[in-house]
């Protein structure tokens, strides 16, 4: 193990000194700083709070000690815990005031490589032997930070997620030189402290920002195409998927000054990998300053904070015209439409005067129109992804009698489902954004940057994912989710489609995308 050898623990005794952990120095005491503070005080440990002026310490431990009685007032916390973790509280002013004992150092200054690099660098000389060393950063190299020490083994990445409290998972990232030993013993600690950690790796946006990709970039390619506006990017993604919030609504709270600026760095992190690729959209946004919620414009307008969402598509006023729907769909899709009063033909092909509604799956409505032989001009899609239970998504291509096209969408409508109207691209939303999300997943596991386990808890519990990548495209079906890139790969030509190697294998083999497999090591060890 590198790194000097007199602080060296024998791995055998790393859960130990995660139970016996007793002090952390807490460097930074902006809202980051507070929260990891919060957290290690309620936990238990004997917490220093330092940072260059001594007013921002006073007035951390004033800020902490006020949240804990305000927890106490809603009966989260009892008094009396609330009054030994505010005991813990001490503030002891500069960052390299002497140390009298101290098991772990968290920075969590400004996100500058060249101003963690000297405080690490001052620390290792000041603190005691035995400590380890750890950056709350959210986006620098580890490896790139340790590099100013004598010793990078004591130092590891410990991501923590605003508001720390409330935000459960922690990122404990081992830099290239991190002695084998330091990671467990943090993920103990973080365990000790109630929050649940992953070990992510030390590259572009780490695990959870890395994960992230998938949704983000692939709605501003959507948008991109003109194939749908961002209030139906967001309603689909919330409804049919069951994402909390919508891609284009989250780049407004984020700002779009923040997330382009990641999307650039882990795209030019990878080397242009295409699945990472940044749109002109994000970069137009950021000229125009239009950032999003802060700016009071994004891809919605906010007036006194409140987004301006477009109202729900209604019913046009047209003549009812019957409905034929292709057998693939027929017994789901047909019955909704005949319980609400639609007719609906049962014949092999549509009659002259009908409307056809197909499921596109992986393809456009165009080509799957044109596969089966129908009249191109009456025939819409519906997107069979996720049932018919909540939104329904209808596509237009352009060749479609606008008359035909009202008429549909009026039985749609009728049917009690919202419904949002997009246009013909080469798969539908619903299909893109999940499969985007699915093989970026995949993509960290083929390249062992982490655990899948890992993968799918970051994602659940750092972006809110109803799922983890890898456990969503296990219930959607690993040839489901293949297909769908494949045709999206086929039809686009852009590499960003191309399928995942972890994704492709276990769709042949049949074996789930929640685990590794055979190893080569497990034939030699």
């Amino acid at each position: 193990m590198p790194g000097n050898q007199e602080w060296a623990i024998e791995e055998a005794a790393v859960a130990e000194w995660a139970r016996r952990a007793t002090t952390v120095r807490v460097v930074g005491t902006g809202a980051m700083g507070r929260g990891i503070a919060q957290l290690a005080a309620a936990g238990g440990l004997t917490v220093e709070l330092a940072d260059v002026r001594i007013e921002a310490v006073t007035s951390a431990v004033e800020d902490i000690g006020g949240m804990f009685d305000r927890l106490v007032s809603k009966g989260r916390m009892d008094a009396g815990d609330a009054a030994r973790a505010k005991e813990r509280l001490r503030p002891v002013g500069e960052p390299l005031t002497p140390f009298q004992e101290c098991d772990l150092v968290i920075e969590a200054v400004r996100e500058d490589l060249d101003t963690k690099r000297k405080l690490f660098a001052a620390l290792e000389g000041t603190c005691p032997e035995h400590t380890i060393l750890a950056t709350n950063t959210s986006s620098l190299s580890v490896t790139a930070i340790g590099a100013a020490l004598k010793d990078p083994s004591r130092l590891a990445g410990l991501h923590f997620f605003n508001p720390v409290p409330l935000m459960r998972l922690v990122e404990v990232i081992p830099g290239a030189r991190t002695a084998d030993w330091v990671p467990d013993a943090l993920a103990d600690l973080v365990r000790r402290l109630g929050h649940e950690p992953v070990v992510a790796p030390d590259a572009p946006g780490f695990l959870v920002n890395h994960a992230g990709r998938g949704l983000v970039t692939e709605a501003l390619q959507i948008l991109s195409e003109g194939a749908a506006e961002p209030a139906d990017i967001d309603r689909i993604a919330r409804d049919v998927l069951g994402l909390k919030m919508g891609p284009c609504e989250l780049l407004d709270l984020t700002g779009m000054d923040v997330s382009h600026s990641v999307m650039e760095s882990i795209w030019e992190g990878f080397y242009g990998e295409p699945r990472f690729r940044p749109s002109r959209i994000g970069r137009a946004r950021v000229d125009a300053g239009m950032f999003g919620r802060k700016t009071g414009e994004g891809f919605y307008g906010y007036v006194d904070g409140a987004k301006q969402e477009p109202p729900e598509v209604t019913a046009p006023v047209v003549e009812p015209r019957p409905v034929w729907v292709h057998g693939d769909v027929r017994e789901e899709l047909g019955a909704l439409l005949s319980t609400s009063g639609v007719e609906v033909e049962q014949g092999d092909e549509p009659s002259g005067r009908a409307i056809a509604l197909v499921a596109p799956f992986g393809q456009s409505t165009l080509g799957a129109a044109q596969a089966e032989g129908l009249p191109v001009e009456r025939t819409l899609g519906v997107d069979p992804f996720g049932g018919f239970f909540t939104r329904l998504t209808l596509s237009v291509h352009p060749g479609v009698d606008k008359t035909a096209g009202r008429a549909a969408l009026a039985a749609l409508v009728s049917t009690g489902r919202s419904v949002s109207v997009v246009r013909d691209a080469p798969a539908p939303v619903a299909q893109r954004l999940l499969t985007a999300i699915v093989n970026v997943g995949c993509g960290i596991a083929e390249q062992r940057l982490a655990r899948p386990e890992d993968v799918d808890t970051a994602v659940r519990l750092g972006l809110g994912y109803p799922r983890g990548p890898l456990e969503w495209g296990e219930q959607a079906g690993a040839e489901s989710v293949l297909a769908i890139l494949r045709g999206l790969h086929a039809a686009t030509g852009d590499p960003r489609y191309r399928p995942s190697g972890w994704l492709t294998e276990r769709a042949a083999l049949g074996l789930p995308l929640t685990e590794a497999g055979t190893a080569p090591s497990d034939l030699t060890s």
